[in-house]
């Protein structure tokens, strides 16, 4: 189970290192670096907000095929 949890945390780090451009961060102070940050990963969970409402829907709405 931690192994698992693990994994979704490492996908989180790597997609704002990589994607979110913040492996090498242009801000000097901690302020803004910590705000940087925040932002990225405010933006990773609105990303992954349409997979998260999708998901419990999907399973609810498929109706058995005859």
């Amino acid at each position: 189970m931690s192994q698992r949890l693990r994994k979704r945390i490492e996908e989180t780090f790597g997609w704002i290192k990589t994607i979110a451009g913040q492996d090498k961060t242009v801000f000097r102070d901690l302020d803004r670096v910590g705000v940087a940050f925040t932002f990225a990963a405010m933006v990773y969970n609105l990303v992954r907000l349409p997979k998260l409402f999708a998901s419990p829907h999907e399973h609810a709405c498929r109706l058995p095929i005859d």
